[in-house]
């Protein structure tokens, strides 16, 4: 038997004591060695993603190989990994070309399966990737967001010199600047209305740091960006804030959506997109980026140390989920480290 939280139905969330699960074919079992609490999975708990419920939530995550449901894969038992938590049939045209997220079959672990609030899961054979050993398992569970953010800024063609604007300061946006700052944009600013998260935009070197309780965000960007703004990444879902960084935008620039709106209907001005000639993409999901996420990691170019605010057990599921979503200050990962 292990320890697990479990999501029985929006609203309901305990910790349980239940069988630990067989890895089938083409599987690894994984003991969890850490896994981290994301915004996402709050929307789970609150029954605003589809859900197969009961679910164990948690798509951040790393651990040691504990079992294989092949004996070709067995060469993988013992070793630490990071993986991706998409289960798709490798088949179709999609999977083919590496667009797993396109699979008709896609599933996603955390979502559709079970996850990583647990002592053991399981996850697809073909999307682990060993961890490095310089590299703590409560970072490595990062390499899923900070994929996020590379697969944003590839989508959105982001290029070396671009001014950006990054409109959220949680452990996406955070990711957001940390990627930005490797791939050469210029004069980062990060927006948010707390300032918890900025204080950390901050110690991360982002050019300027913008708190809209405190300032009006688009007359801030005429100063810090008085050319206009090549790149804007929504990292909220707000409407409000896409119809703003439409606004921003200079000319011919690009707004990638990242944030999860929430199946609202949202208003926009479309001329805002035709008269600049804007371009504006949608960027969910990291895309099989954890292994260039992990070199990153691994070579010191990317430190998310900072982002791991809180290390806490199973037992402790109801305070790390409070504090994801009340976020206190600087708070930006509570992370289930198991031992």
């Amino acid at each position: 038997m292990m320890k697990a939280v479990v999501i029985n139905k929006p609203h309901d969330v305990k910790l349980v004591e239940t069988e630990i699960p067989q890895p089938p074919q083409g599987f690894a079992r994984i003991k969890v060695k850490a896994a981290a609490i994301c915004a996402t999975d709050l929307e789970v708990v609150e029954g605003n993603i589809p859900a197969n419920y009961p679910i164990i939530p948690g798509h951040e995550w790393s651990g040691i190989v504990d079992a294989v449901g092949s004996e070709k894969d067995s060469h993988w038992v013992g070793k630490e990994v990071i993986g991706s938590s998409d289960v798709v049939c490798l088949e179709c045209e999609a999977c083919r070309s590496g667009n797993w997220r396109y699979c008709e079959s896609f599933e996603e672990i955390g979502f559709k399966r079970n996850g990583a609030y647990a002592e053991y899961m399981v996850a697809p054979v073909y999307g682990l990737c060993e961890k490095a050993e310089n590299v703590p398992f409560e970072e490595a569970a990062l390499c899923e967001p900070l994929g996020v953010a590379l697969g944003t800024l590839k989508k959105a063609r982001a290029k070396m010199g671009q001014t950006a604007l990054i409109i959220g300061a949680g452990s996406i946006g955070l990711c957001m600047l940390a990627a930005g700052k490797v791939m050469g944009l210029e004069k980062i600013v990060v927006c948010a209305r707390g300032k918890g998260g900025l204080k950390v935009a901050e110690e991360m070197g982002a050019y300027a740091t913008v708190s809209t309780k405190e300032q009006d965000l688009e007359e801030a960007m005429k100063t810090l960006h008085p050319e206009g703004t090549d790149l804007v990444i929504d990292a909220t879902g707000a409407e409000e804030c896409i119809q703003k960084s439409l606004r921003i935008l200079k000319r011919g620039g690009t707004l990638a959506l990242a944030g999860y709106g929430k199946g609202k209907i949202m208003s926009i001005r479309i001329d805002d997109i035709h008269i600049k000639n804007l371009k504006v993409v949608g960027a969910g999901n990291n895309w099989n980026m954890h292994k260039k996420a992990m070199k990153l990691m691994e070579s010191g170019a990317v430190d998310l140390s900072c982002f791991v605010t809180e290390k806490i057990c199973l037992e402790d599921f109801k305070m790390g989920l409070d504090h994801a979503k009340n976020r206190p200050d600087k708070f930006v990962k509570a992370v289930f480290v198991n031992e």
